[in-house]
């Protein structure tokens, strides 16, 4: 059994259908592949309740495995990370999206891509191997593409999917890189990597399947695409 700890954490807003399940399959595969890990819920303020939720499950799986972590207001998916952060034991990070978009089925894998290479960051690809999408039509599937084609022309990043958003990092590399980070919102996922190319972070890629939202209504609208486009350019101007 490995001796590193793994902390997950799970920003979460207005995801109380999907919290107990996201949760469930965290500890199931963590389990399975021997690891010690916590998962940290930082909730920004949900109406509909998903911090009594998050309670609920704290009860269930006790407070050394669930750990609540709760924010007045939306603050932003980097403060997110920041705030959880400073309440992880792990030495390394893995984060991911609470509403079942990411499933936790890949986390041996990341573990053992990281494991293998020593790599600072591993980073899920919906755009190599056996990765992909569904649940969106062809408009969203065409934009993601464009959006990352874009992205890969401009930057040159080393990876295949620049704005996924479940990847493992090692916890002194994700502090390194959140500090760097300018960008909030859907961008900021984007500048970590380009900061990781930066910096010589060692990042590996693992293909994942992206399943879109089971309930709950998706982040992306055009206000996200204009946000892209622009921090596209702010990156492509500073680094």
């Amino acid at each position: 059994m490995s001796k590193n700890k793994y902390s997950v954490l799970l920003p979460t807003y207005n995801e109380r259908e999907n919290l107990p399940l996201i949760v469930w399959l965290i500890v199931k595969y963590m389990t399975e592949a021997k690891r010690t890990f916590e998962i940290i819920i930082i909730d920004d303020g949900s109406p509909d309740g998903t911090l009594d939720v998050a309670k609920e499950l704290q009860k269930i799986y006790g407070k050394e495995k669930i750990l609540l972590r709760p924010r007045a207001k939306k603050l932003g998916l980097g403060t997110a990370y920041m705030h959880g952060i400073k309440h992880a034991t792990g030495d390394f990070i893995f984060i991911m999206d609470a509403d079942l978009s990411h499933h936790p089925k890949f986390i041996p894998d990341f573990i053992k891509q990281q494991e293998g290479n020593d790599f600072d960051v591993v980073t899920g690809t919906r755009y190599m191997g056996s990765g992909g999408v569904y649940g969106w039509d062809w408009k969203r599937k065409l934009v993601s593409r464009t959006a990352n084609y874009i992205a890969q022309v401009l930057l040159r990043p080393g990876v295949s999917d620049l704005t996924g958003s479940f990847r493992l990092y090692k916890k002194e590399v994700l502090e390194k890189l959140i500090s760097s980070c300018v960008s909030k919102g859907y961008v900021f996922q984007m500048e970590m990597m380009v900061r990781a190319r930066q910096f010589e972070f060692s990042v590996g890629e693992v293909p994942i399947t992206f399943v879109d939202r089971f309930y709950g209504e998706s982040k992306l609208g055009g206000t996200e695409i204009i946000q892209y486009l622009k921090g596209l350019l702010y990156l492509f101007a500073t680094t």
